[in-house]
């Protein structure tokens, strides 16, 4: 019950009816390392939460980050907005939902949306990335370079979270 909630608050149910796929959310428990003096999670550890979320995205959706990085296309990030919307604590279980919001040729926006156990929304995020090549060491378009990913990345593309 309390993951179908969660699934409401953060839109994240399956669009059939759209044409678009969304991949399972990470779920991850906090640890207590992650806490400040006050028993809630510090505000940084959200930002690296982003990262794993964004690496068991790639995973769940059949195109892993090294397979990226093996076809030498790795994802730089330009920028983060996020906001912070109720306090984590400690043991506490969450659910990072994350969804491309914007793909074109040279980057890509995704949306986040940290979700606790009781369906409450913690925290919301934007990152975006270009697509930067090892090879050529600089940026490229990812539909020239990797067509298949940019491709796999627009089934799952949804406008943005309700």
């Amino acid at each position: 019950m309390e993951a179908e909630r969660a699934d409401r608050v953060c839109g994240q149910a399956e669009h059939e009816d759209q044409g678009r796929r969304q991949a399972e959310p990470y779920e991850r428990v906090t640890q207590y390392h992650e806490t400040d003096q006050m028993g809630i999670i510090n505000h940084i550890n959200y930002i690296k939460w982003l990262e794993e979320a964004r690496v068991d995205f790639l995973d769940k959706i059949g195109y892993g980050y090294e397979k990226s990085v093996e076809n030498g296309i790795d994802f730089a990030v330009l920028g983060i907005n996020c906001r912070y919307r109720k306090m984590t604590r400690f043991r506490e279980t969450v659910k990072i939902y994350v969804t491309p919001k914007e793909l074109k040729p040279m980057r890509a926006v995704l949306s986040y949306r940290i979700v606790g156990e009781d369906g409450s929304l913690r925290f919301t995020a934007e990152s975006e990335h270009c697509y930067y090549s090892s090879k050529k060491q600089r940026p490229v378009a990812l539909n020239r370079e990797l067509p298949e990913l940019y491709e796999l990345l627009r089934s799952y593309m949804q406008d943005q979270f309700p």
